[in-house]
């Protein structure tokens, strides 16, 4: 098996609604993505897929999110923006375009960091 991953970043602020405690207020972080993606076989010219191309999908993805208040960007305008449901989103939007033209690539995960030492990931 073949694993690939890809970082990106993005700054944007929310607010966790129905927490209590410092996050309950507007703030911001700069994101940092981490998507990894698998294969158990190698293309024509032996690679999994180009780098450039999978970068290019997750800054697609986060383009929405970037320099934005989480709270008004749809799906977080229903559900939190908490670190784990950022992951999730990411996830599912990377997953729906690689299906348009790679279909050896499976997504592995998406990690999101909102700070240096705190993290959420989200897998299958």
């Amino acid at each position: 098996m073949y694993e690939l991953s890809v970082e990106a970043q993005f700054s944007a602020a929310h607010q966790l609604r129905g927490y209590k405690g410092k996050c309950e207020k507007l703030h911001g972080h700069n994101w940092r993505v981490q998507v990894t993606v698998s294969s158990d076989r190698l293309n024509e010219i032996d690679i999994v897929m180009d780098f450039h191309d999978l970068k290019r999908i997750v800054n697609e993805v986060i383009s929405s999110l970037d320099h934005s208040f989480l709270n008004d960007v749809f799906p977080f305008t229903e559900i939190n923006p908490s670190s784990e449901n950022i992951a999730k989103w990411i996830y599912d939007s990377v997953k729906k375009r690689l299906r348009k033209g790679y279909r050896n690539v499976n997504l592995t995960s998406v990690t999101v960091w909102e700070s240096e030492s705190a993290s959420a990931t989200y897998y299958e």
